[in-house]
């Protein structure tokens, strides 16, 4: 809250170069910020007194946004990555979906691996979950199992997070 908005009879004062002027009653404060030609600023509005500052409001203001823009440029997007496996696959194969895998959590992202059945596949659920674990095991040194390995319908879904 800046200014007339406050809502409090006495606060704490804290100067513009950041010296304590005690506590004031609100009027005086508003009239100490005039003085200076910058804004009363409610710094602590739980307080007891609320604490308020002494500062320049606009400037403040633009410079958050400017730290803001900076944490948000800075924060890395983990993106889910799908590799589609089936329940027999052969050994090469599976190294390049391996290769794959790993360079994907090495980049930061999830990796959702997932093994569809067809036809009567289903009936041996096993050997996809072998698979799953498989891949799970050949990645443990870069990867996390988040979500271990479950069926749902004709699919076999795990998920493996970045270490």
């Amino acid at each position: 809250m800046v200014n007339e908005n406050i809502r409090a009879r006495e606060v704490r004062v804290i100067g513009a170069d950041g010296e304590q002027l005690g506590i004031l009653p609100f009027k005086q404060a508003l009239q100490a910020a005039m003085d200076a030609n910058l804004d009363l600023v409610n710094v602590a509005p739980t307080a007891k007194p609320p604490v308020c500052r002494i500062m320049d409001y606009g400037k403040y203001r633009y410079e958050m946004q400017k730290k803001e823009k900076e944490a948000r440029k800075n924060q890395k997007v983990v993106d889910i990555k799908e590799i589609r496996l089936s329940a027999t696959i052969e050994d090469n194969d599976f190294q390049t979906k391996l290769r794959n895998a790993i360079k994907f959590l090495k980049d930061g992202d999830k990796v959702k691996l997932s093994v569809r059945f067809r036809g009567r596949e289903i009936t041996h659920a096993e050997i996809g979950q072998r698979v799953l674990e498989r891949m799970a095991q050949e990645t443990q040194e870069v990867s996390v199992v988040e979500r271990r390995a479950k069926l749902e319908g004709r699919s076999m879904i795990m998920i493996l997070a970045p270490k």
